[in-house]
């Protein structure tokens, strides 16, 4: 029994000395299974998620991107007068070359460029010696013709006389009155050459036809003067201009010609006077439309008593024009010409784009008159794309600095 006692003893002693190792090998096992699953969980987590929602974010930012930015302008709503500006050129009011009219040299003159003159003032004197010498020959022409009419008359009244006793002829009575009628022409005509003649050498001097400005002279004294009149090359003496009073001659082009009225004001600007505008007021039109550069010629009235203005000098007409209808400016590249008419792209609610027909009215170059289909608080989309369709959403970017409105 001792023997079996110990003999257990020994085998429960190894049995239970050999039962801890199985158990901790499968510890080991679950552990190393846990920090797998730990590990694989920590892959997902930190390495494939971030992927995922890498992806996520790139399809939202392809989304966003794939929407255009744009940038817009709001429409300028135009004044009740639209200045209209136009080259224009200044000129006297009365403005002529001066010509002789008698052949023959200058003897003197005695004004020159700059000077003012008065009306029927002395400019020049010519030396005409064949001028008087045809008056001397005019003049004994018409005493002998004087002297031929006094033979002729007292003929006449004699054959009278004796045509009453019958002591000449019917005839020779008649022949005796009709000599007298025709040196009574002879002398009418001698006279009438003589005064010819003396008209002639009255225009050895050379007044002023009117008070204003010598603004050239293109003679010396000696010079060779031809008569105005005469065939061939004629050259002006002097030239003459009234610059107290100024015409300005304007093209007015023909989309504003019915604009243009007579007694409207038209001031002037020059390039010399930067910071000065002189008054002026349109007197008349041409009242027709120029077929070759379709404009209205149009005359405008300046006084000019200093003589600031110098005729010939380049100048901008400024004239305010009545607008019938309240109307906007917008830049030329926010319109789209589509098939079915001018449309402008405009932002709506939402973002979202809705096409608007126009009617446009005058064109600035760079801007354009609208003058139907906006309100005046629309966004419209400057440099719209060709593809661009209602309701698509766009992204508004930063408005660009708006342009003024373009000086009509």
């Amino acid at each position: 029994m001792k023997v079996d006692d110990e003999s257990r003893l020994e085998t429960g002693t190894i049995r239970d000395f050999e039962s801890p190792e199985p158990a901790q090998k499968k510890r080991s096992q679950w552990w190393i299974l846990a920090l797998a699953v730990v590990v694989s969980v920590f892959l997902v987590v930190f390495g494939i998620m971030p992927r995922i929602q890498a992806d996520k974010d790139l399809k939202k930012e392809t989304a966003r991107m794939a929407i255009p930015t744009v940038s817009i302008v709001q429409p300028k709503r135009s004044a009740p007068a639209q200045e209209l500006i136009l080259p224009a050129n200044v000129q006297a009011f009365s403005d002529a070359p001066i010509y002789a009219r008698t052949n023959g040299y200058l003897k003197r003159w005695y004004v020159d460029i700059g000077a003012r003159v008065k009306s029927g003032q002395l400019l020049a004197e010519i030396d005409t010696p064949e001028v008087n010498q045809q008056l001397r020959q005019a003049r004994a022409d018409r005493s002998t013709a004087e002297a031929n009419l006094n033979l002729s008359r007292i003929t006449a009244e004699r054959y009278t006389g004796l045509l009453k006793t019958d002591s000449v002829s019917k005839q020779e009575a008649d022949n005796a009155e009709g000599d007298y009628r025709a040196k009574q022409a002879v002398v009418q005509s001698a006279q009438a050459n003589v005064k010819r003649l003396e008209e002639l050498q009255s225009f050895e001097k050379i007044y002023a036809p009117f008070a204003g400005v010598i603004t050239a002279r293109n003679t010396d004294v000696g010079a060779l003067i031809d008569s105005g009149a005469s065939a061939g090359t004629r050259s002006e003496l002097f030239h003459i201009a009234q610059p107290d009073h100024l015409r300005v001659y304007v093209n007015v082009p023909e989309p504003y010609s019915q604009l243009a009225k007579p007694g409207m004001p038209a001031d002037l600007t020059l390039a010399e006077f930067p910071d000065r505008r002189f008054e002026g007021k349109l007197v008349r039109t041409a009242s027709a439309i120029d077929p070759g550069s379709r404009t209205l010629l149009v005359e405008i009235s300046v006084n000019n008593p200093t003589g600031q203005l110098l005729t010939g000098a380049y100048a901008e007409v400024h004239m305010k024009l009545p607008v019938a209808a309240s109307s906007f400016t917008l830049p030329v590249n926010t319109l789209l010409f589509r098939s079915e008419g001018l449309r402008l792209a405009v932002v709506g609610q939402g973002n979202k784009v809705e096409l608007r027909p126009i009617q446009i009215g005058h064109d600035f170059g760079s801007e354009v008159e609208i003058i139907a289909g906006l309100n005046g608080n629309e966004s419209v989309i400057i440099n719209p794309p060709d593809s661009i369709v209602s309701g698509e959403a766009v992204r508004v970017g930063q408005a660009p600095t708006q342009t003024t409105g373009a000086s009509q």
